[in-house]
């Protein structure tokens, strides 16, 4: 019996690598979408307050946004930047498997998430440093990588009184962290990638703490108290 061709269902078999590919791209555009709503802006614009672009250091971050005094602002970019970081990772880490997506993906997504949060497409690619968002990530990865790093971070601050210095000695140990409890993987590669980044982005920071001018924790509060 002759079969027209009409009559035959026509399917796409789309070859699993071709799928997988397919895959990991849409997880990099999403997580570099996710990555590039700078919370800094958004937050400041909702409650009235200045752009932090055009304050202080510039940069777009929670730092910057305490500058103006209001603590809430400041806490909601926070969680916000970290959030954003965490959120595309985790759906890969617990819920990629459904689609086939592997530690390929997770440090795509990570690696995307993290450079839509420096470069944003939203805001003529001028973001943040990165730190609240890289925490994020680390935190998604997996929570020990993530503790890790941020007591790293505690101690750092704690004992020296630097943000910055606390946020470069945590992103030159992160890879060594996950290298040490997971073994060495795309998902490290993805990791020392961020690292550097973010430690390109505190060259500025570099340079004030290399020439002694670095403000220290606490240290604008005090002054304004000593004035008054």
């Amino acid at each position: 019996m002759l079969t027209s061709r009409a009559s035959r269902p026509i399917t796409l078999d789309v070859p699993e690598d071709k799928k997988k590919s397919m895959n990991n791209v849409i997880v990099a555009v999403v997580a570099y979408l996710i990555g590039s709503i700078s919370f800094a802006v958004v937050v400041s614009s909702a409650m009235g307050l200045a752009d932090p672009r055009s304050y202080g250091s510039g940069n777009p971050g929670a730092t910057n946004v305490l500058r103006t005094g209001n603590k809430l602002a400041a806490i909601l970019t926070l969680l916000g930047d970290a959030f954003k970081g965490w959120l595309p990772v985790w759906f890969v880490v617990h819920v990629g498997a459904r689609f086939g997506l592997d530690s390929t993906a997770i440090a795509l997504a990570a690696i995307a998430v993290f450079l839509g949060h420096v470069f944003p497409i939203f805001f003529k690619f001028q973001g943040g440093k990165g730190v609240a968002t890289a925490a994020g990530v680390l935190l998604a990865i997996n929570p020990v990588l993530g503790l890790a790093t941020l007591l790293t971070w505690v101690i750092i601050a704690v004992f020296f009184r630097y943000s910055s210095l606390a946020a470069l000695v945590s992103a030159v140990f992160a890879p060594f962290f996950d290298v040490f409890l997971f073994g060495p993987s795309r998902i490290s590669l993805a990791v020392a990638a961020m690292s550097a980044l973010l430690i390109w982005r505190h060259r500025g920071n570099i340079k004030k703490l290399l020439d002694g001018k670095e403000s220290r924790i606490g240290e604008k509060k005090r002054a304004a108290e000593a004035v008054e």
